[in-house]
């Protein structure tokens, strides 16, 4: 058969006309699927939910959330389930749907039951991006398993899902594919008669390169295959070089999705690696969210963000250029804004670190959320306006610029943190200075015996950046 009818016929057997390799190799079966194997062992929940009779089916999960990252199995594991069992299938796509169609699936879902005795699955994909209120709208169904619903999402569900929904779902973890598992789903579409059946060969310098570019992503791997098989196809060779490949894929693709998990995880990294002034490994996390399309503003809000947190007085110039960063970011755009945020990247990389006044809020936040405030002391308060002096407000400040040296050595604080002592600098690069100081200030003030916070900042204040 020729290879146009080979790909007509695969087509032909799936409904579709020149549907994508990938998802003319979808598995038909749990046993066709390559990977999580956890999830996959016999009398696992997820086979429960395949295998099981509609007799059964009041022992399975009403709902199951399926969270992993772009590419590994999610919405195969759907149809799986869809076409293992005699249940009703209705798919819908939070990008695309509202509350409005979710309603309309649940009343066929109803109809299904009522009129013919049939359960139906609801596959609802990129669940994460459903509101509050679309996310309630589900309640009541999964309640009362009027549906069972698969939902997915690449993002982490604690945070994107609501938590009643969460209570009544179990919750599966995709893991990301090895090597060994996208080869095999490469050899099945290089064989298989829905694939490319026997048209081409796959040279082992070019399957090599597939699997980098793929990154642990099963769709990327088909769609680039698919795309140098065309390319072998058209220069009219029976086999997938390295050069058909890159000539197919013009470059890899970033392993970063900006909407989802990773848009975090490469943030944290970019942030974590300028903290630790390792400059190669910050650039090359930059890089990767510039070639993902991350918004440029993101970038420079984290920098900017860093310049105080993690740099702080040791290096005063850090916070300036962070926020000249995002202000080029502002009025420059891409792609010559990739320069000024590699300039700041670099400058807070190799700035001197201190988390001094990171700290120092945090302790300080930390004693007024303990109750710890008092009135401010009489002398401190607002004397401006008519009756103040009646009340003492204001009447025995000391000015501090009438002093020669413009210290005033008088009460500042309120009595319950008198003497309290948040900011502790480090001895790192120009913080030193202010140190040394510090030291002579907090004698000239005549402050009662040193006596650190001995509050600890808490999570909010000793803050992780996303």
């Amino acid at each position: 058969m020729p290879a146009d009818s080979l790909f007509d016929y695969a087509n032909r057997e799936h409904g579709q006309t020149r549907a994508p390799l990938a998802a003319r190799m979808r598995p038909r079966t749990l046993d066709e699927v390559v990977g999580q194997a956890k999830l996959l062992r016999p009398g696992s929940p997820l086979r429960r939910l395949v295998e099981a009779s509609s007799a059964e089916s009041r022992a399975v999960p009403a709902s199951v959330i399926l969270w992993g990252p772009p590419g590994t199995g999610k919405t195969t594991l759907a149809h799986v389930v869809a076409q293992s069992t005699d249940r009703h299938f209705i798919e819908l796509s939070a990008i695309t749907a509202g509350v409005k169609e979710v309603r309309a699936a649940l009343d066929a879902a109803r109809t299904q039951l009522a009129g013919y005795g049939r359960e139906t699955v609801l596959f609802l994909d990129e669940i994460h991006r459903f509101s509050k209120a679309q996310q309630d709208s589900l309640l009541p169904a999964v309640e009362n398993r009027t549906v069972t619903l698969i939902a997915a999402t690449t993002e982490n569900p604690y945070f994107s899902v609501i938590s009643p929904l969460m209570s009544r779902s179990l919750l599966l973890t995709l893991e990301q594919l090895g090597e060994e598992d996208i080869s095999a789903l490469i050899d099945r579409a290089l064989t298989d008669e829905r694939g490319l059946a026997e048209t081409v060969t796959l040279a082992e310098e070019a399957r090599a390169h597939l699997l980098r570019l793929a990154g642990g992503d099963a769709r990327r791997a088909l769609t680039a295959l698919e795309a140098a098989a065309g390319a072998a196809k058209d220069g009219g060779s029976e086999e997938i070089s390295v050069a058909i490949l890159e000539q197919a894929v013009d470059r890899a693709a970033v392993r970063y999705d900006k909407d989802g998990d990773q848009h975090y995880d490469v943030a944290s990294a970019l942030i974590k690696s300028i903290r630790g002034s390792d400059v190669d490994a910050a650039l090359h996390y930059l890089a990767r969210m510039v070639e993902a399309g991350e918004d440029p503003r993101f970038i420079a809000r984290r920098l900017v963000i860093s310049a105080s947190e993690d740099i702080g007085l040791a290096d005063p110039s850090a916070l300036p250029t962070a926020v000249a960063a995002m202000q080029a970011v502002s009025f420059i755009g891409w792609p010559e804004a990739q320069l000024s945020l590699a300039h700041a990247t670099i400058a807070l990389a190799l700035a001197p670190k201190s988390n001094a006044a990171t700290m120092a809020i945090g302790a300080a936040l930390a004693d007024v959320r303990a109750g710890l405030a008092g009135p401010v002391p009489p002398h401190l308060r607002d004397a401006h306006y008519q009756g103040a002096k009646k009340l003492g407000h204001g009447q025995t400040y000391i000015y501090p610029h009438d002093l020669p040296n413009a210290v005033a050595a008088q009460q500042y604080a309120p009595d319950a943190v008198y003497g309290k002592r948040y900011y502790n600098p480090t001895r790192h690069g120009v913080e030193e200075r202010y140190a040394d100081r510090l030291e002579k200030l907090r004698a000239l003030l005549g402050a009662p015996e040193p006596e650190e916070s001995e509050s600890e900042p808490g999570p909010e204040e000793r803050r992780e950046p996303s």
